[in-house]
């Protein structure tokens, strides 16, 4: 029963992905289940970067204009 990392909430792919790290560093792992783990990990670790730009996007593409927040395209800064 393996969960794909965009079924769970941000804060449940964190624990899990903290969890991971935790089992690595325990350093009782033989190497194919370390790397099994590591796989994983990369895995959570840019599905989460990801979700994280998302939500930079939005939240950067929120403006207020005459006391409304507007919703408006996402324009990337030109420096």
């Amino acid at each position: 029963m393996t969960k794909t990392p965009k079924a769970e909430t941000f804060e449940k792919s964190l624990e899990s992905l903290e969890e991971l790290v935790r089992e690595l560093e325990a350093g009782d792992k033989g190497l194919d289940e370390s790397l099994a783990l590591f796989e994983k990990g990369v895995v959570l670790a840019k599905d989460l970067s990801k979700r994280l730009e998302d939500v930079k996007t939005k939240v950067e593409s929120l403006s207020k204009e005459s006391g409304k927040l507007v919703k408006k395209p996402f324009a990337a800064d030109a420096d």
